[in-house]
């Protein structure tokens, strides 16, 4: 664990436009910078990192936060971890605290993980060189394929003693919990229960993250085994489509030469990287993944693939191609002569004959599928028909327009097609792959409310009035009670059980979460100025003051006048962080300010002394005087708006709790943000600027919606006795009905006269 006010200074200090300009390119929009999200894979920029607040969001996937979770999510970290790489990079010094045994427990699995996966990698580097087995197999089985020392090193290569249990042993020697090596893969179980080591007798090659951590072992055979290669199984700290076999070796590389070379085995990479060729990386055998791509993306645009000449690798080198394509990759194959791989051929020439085969031998690979794909099926109409397809799907792959256009007049001339009709094709594909596109977007940024996005009801009878979202109850008419909320109404004893919703189908989802959004934004901003008759301390005679609420405030007051809550539980939630982050804020405020006052003071001081200075006569000096007053005034306002704006969703968009971090983010966000400069230049008031009309009719709409609701309710109650002779019982429904009705049309009128309130004045 890490100190509180160590933690705060990293999340001050950090600056995530740095940050995250090692991962992905971005331009600037108004306030904020946008960019293609580095956690899936897209076309059209929707990642957005918002400087002031200190942290990004992306309106696609839902990810993002502070610098912490940035670096969480793209290095496979802990929050620690995290934490600790950033203050290493900012040279902040960090003070360890002993942990609680709650904060242990919370982080111990996924320590003990990365852990035991360094004791492994160490202690099978150690068995390869101060073993006789070691030295006998392993290293000499490296030495022959011309493996140095330095390799070994650098890719932290070993061995594992071909004796059943030899590791699972030592491992219990050590302390290490079993159940973590078997999660790993590290430890077996044989089909009689014992336990046994998974890579024993195999060359081992560790995988490391871009950080450097082990997350997986890959091991060979050398007696001829059943399985030739193994690999570790997926787990918490390994997720195979998510990395690439020497990417940690080779990113500093990857970066400087502008290059990425990708490989399919472990030798390959360590072969190239001995040769001088340390930006070359390895999928491992697998199919080229989406996740492996954008990992490769964030440190260049141009990747070449490298693959054996003979049908396999031809095969293989036209596998991911359109994927790699609409990653707006600058992609290119290079086959190599017949029976040589990567490390062959790199062990063969010097790193200066292999750069020049590159140069002279890559091609660009939408020209390589049409030439490779062509030459097999020149005289079959039908296969050739499917060959041209296929190419063209794959120009239609390729994000930007001018690209698109050069390959089709370059296809043109290979294929023997017109240019138009190519065109025409690729316009065809093109569409039919952006429809795709947009569907597959709508339905993660606005899934449907569906029958299928009801959640089962798996409570017991004890609380089948809290899951009811329609309980059975009454409504006084100086109550706004939620009626469709499942955790803030006491419902009637006789309620009927039904499913409980998700929160967006909830009515009322929508309005609150309108208030919220206002909460967060400006939560402890001063919106509105009333004048009240206090006694005066001094004279005991009233007197009249002026005073200023906040937005919480505001709403806080509201919502208690008319029993009101917030019925979605995150939002109630986050209403709850607010309200007790008060003091927390004083104090920052008050901090901040010490520094403006500090910068004010020090603005002033040079400008009345170039006031003495000048030869402006007295009431020239009162003038400027007065008019410097007046500018460091505001920039004081100013400052105090500023750090007041920014503070809840800097505070809540850095959450530890994903939930609590995504809903600030969206709601504190605006996707498509026009800058403060063009609303004003364009005579367009700003949102704070009218805060006193929308929040005020914001929070009235929610009140009419829950009149609505309780007026349905009221209407149900009432037909399910009409006609049973309860007079009683429909007289104080019918009263009731009339008294909701009635306040529905005060309210309606309400909002309509701000509607027109608002228009008036725009």
């Amino acid at each position: 664990m890490i100190d509180h006010a160590t933690v705060e200074k990293i999340k001050n200090t950090a600056d995530i436009v740095e940050v995250v300009s090692d991962y992905v390119h971005l331009i600037r929009r108004g306030a904020n910078f946008m960019g293609l999200c580095p956690f899936h894979n897209e076309r059209t920029p929707s990642f957005s990192v918002n400087k002031q607040r200190n942290f990004c969001y992306c309106f696609s996937c839902k990810k993002g936060g502070s610098p912490v979770h940035f670096i969480m999510e793209k290095e496979g970290l802990s929050y620690r971890e995290a934490l600790l790489h950033l203050a290493k990079k900012y040279g902040i010094e960090v003070v360890e605290k002993e942990l609680t045994d709650e904060e242990r427990a919370r982080q111990s699995e996924r320590e003990a993980m990365f852990v035991a996966n360094e004791w492994a990698m160490r202690k099978m580097e150690k068995d390869l060189t101060d073993t006789e087995e070691g030295r006998d197999i392993g290293l000499q089985y490296l030495s022959q394929r011309g493996v140095t020392d330095e390799a070994m090193k650098a890719f932290h290569l070993g061995y594992a003693i071909d004796r059943g249990n030899e590791l699972t042993d030592t491992a219990k020697r050590a302390g290490f919990d079993l159940d973590v090596l078997k999660s790993l893969g590290l430890v077996g179980i044989s089909q009689h229960g014992r336990e046994y080591d998974r890579f024993r007798g195999r060359i081992i090659f560790p995988i490391l993250n871009t950080a450097g951590k082990v997350i997986a072992f890959g091991g060979r055979h050398l007696k001829g085994g059943l399985s030739k290669y193994i690999n570790s199984p997926e787990s918490n700290l390994y997720k195979k489509s998510n990395e690439l076999y020497g990417i940690f070796q080779a990113k500093s590389s990857i970066v400087s030469e502008d290059k990425c070379f990708l490989v399919e085995g472990y030798m390959d990479v360590i072969g190239m990287w001995q040769s001088g060729m340390k930006n070359a990386v390895a999928s491992s055998g697998t199919a080229l993944t989406d996740g492996q791509i954008a990992m490769i993306h964030r440190f260049t645009d141009n990747i070449t693939l490298i693959y054996d000449g003979d049908k396999a690798g031809i095969k293989a080198a036209l596998r991911g191609i359109d994927m790699l394509l609409s990653h707006r990759l600058n992609v290119k194959v290079l086959l190599l002569p017949d029976n040589d791989d990567p490390d062959s051929f790199a062990r063969k020439h010097t790193s200066a004959e292999f750069k020049d085969y590159v140069t002279a031998h890559e091609t660009d690979i939408i020209r390589f599928k049409a030439k490779v794909l062509l030459d097999d099926v020149r005289n079959d109409p039908h296969n050739r028909i499917e060959a041209i397809n296929s190419v063209v799907s794959s120009i239609a792959h390729i994000p930007d327009p001018v690209s698109r256009d050069v390959y089709v007049q370059e296809c043109s001339l290979i294929l023997g097609i017109p240019e138009a009709t190519i065109a025409q094709s690729v316009a065809t594909a093109r569409r039919s792959i952006t429809e795709a596109q947009k569907r597959e977007r709508t339905r993660r940024e606005f899934p449907a409310q569906t029958a299928e996005n009801s959640i089962p009801d798996t409570s017991s009878s004890e609380k089948a009035a809290d899951d009811d979202p329609k309980p059975e109850t009454s409504f006084s008419a100086g109550n706004m009670a939620n009626p469709v909320n499942p955790s803030v109404n006491q419902a009637h004893p006789g309620a009927t059980v039904k499913k409980a919703i998700r929160p967006e189908a909830n009515p009322l989802y929508p309005l609150e979460r309108n208030v919220l959004r206002y909460c967060l934004r400006y939560a402890f901003l001063k919106f509105y100025t009333y004048e009240t008759e206090i006694t005066s301390p001094e004279t005991g005679l009233p007197e009249k003051e002026l005073r200023s609420l906040d937005v919480l405030t505001y709403v806080s007051d509201e919502l208690s006048e008319e029993k009101m809550s917030f019925s979605v539980d995150i939002f109630a939630r986050i209403f709850s962080m607010l309200i007790e982050m008060r003091p927390a804020f004083d104090a920052y405020l008050a901090s901040r300010m010490e520094s403006v006052e500090t910068e004010l003071e020090s603005a002033r001081t040079e400008a009345y002394a170039r006031i003495r200075q000048s030869s402006m006569s007295i009431e020239e000096i009162s003038r400027e005087e007065k008019k410097l007053e007046s500018e460091l005034s505001s920039r004081r306002e100013s400052a105090v708006k500023e750090y007041t704006k920014e503070y809840p969703g800097r505070i809540l968009g850095s959450d530890e709790n994903e939930e609590v971090r995504r809903i600030a983010l969206e709601l504190v966000l605006e996707k498509h943000h026009l800058s403060n400069i063009y609303l004003k230049a364009g005579n367009m008031e700003l949102e704070e600027d009218r805060l006193d009309v929308l929040l005020v009719r914001a929070i009235d709409e929610w009140k009419n919606e829950i009149i609505n609701q309780s007026i349905n309710e009221l209407f149900r109650q009432f037909r399910e006795i009409s006609g049973k002779g309860n007079t009683e019982e429909e007289q104080r429904l019918q009263a009731e009905l009339t008294s909701r009705m009635e306040m529905r049309t005060r309210l309606a009128k309400c909002i309509g006269e701000r509607i027109l309130f608002n228009g008036r004045n725009k």
